[in-house]
């Protein structure tokens, strides 16, 4: 697989995140910030389907599913931060994506929803307040 170099934190860096990491839907004209909310969604739905999967005895859904939550915040949200622009809270969201994704491929070897769980509680606070800027990103582009 090989990427494409994109300046980092414009919305074709984020368009080619998104795309690269097969998500679908309302990719073409969605702003840097929607795109980013559609990684966070995407993250959570993965990882969603893991623990059904699990539940469910299907290893090779667990698998697939994992598989795309660790390509979303690997090469999405992890690829997408930019140290420079963001300083100290971009290489501390470096930091928690990486772990993020650790723990992850953690879960898929020996089937741990417990890891998923946490995983999934990571993100959510992330989204949360991502979702909640948005009026004011979409304010500010207006």
């Amino acid at each position: 697989m090989h990427a494409t170099p994109v300046r980092p934190n414009t919305p074709a860096a984020f368009t080619n995140a998104y795309r690269h990491v097969s998500i679908e839907t309302g990719v073409s004209g969605a702003s840097a910030h929607q795109l980013v909310t559609m990684l966070f969604d995407g993250v959570q739905d993965s990882i969603a389907q893991a623990r059904g999967a699990i539940q469910a005895r299907n290893t090779q859904l667990k698998g697939r599913a994992i598989a795309r939550a660790v390509r979303i915040v690997d090469e999405g949200l992890r690829g997408a931060l930019n140290a420079q622009a963001g300083g100290s809270l971009a290489l501390d969201l470096r930091d928690l994506y990486g772990y993020i994704t650790l723990r992850l491929t953690q879960a898929n070897i020996s089937n741990d929803d417990k890891a998923l769980a946490e995983c999934a509680a990571l993100i959510e606070p992330l989204r949360s307040a991502w979702r909640a800027i948005g009026p004011q990103v979409q304010a500010a582009q207006g």
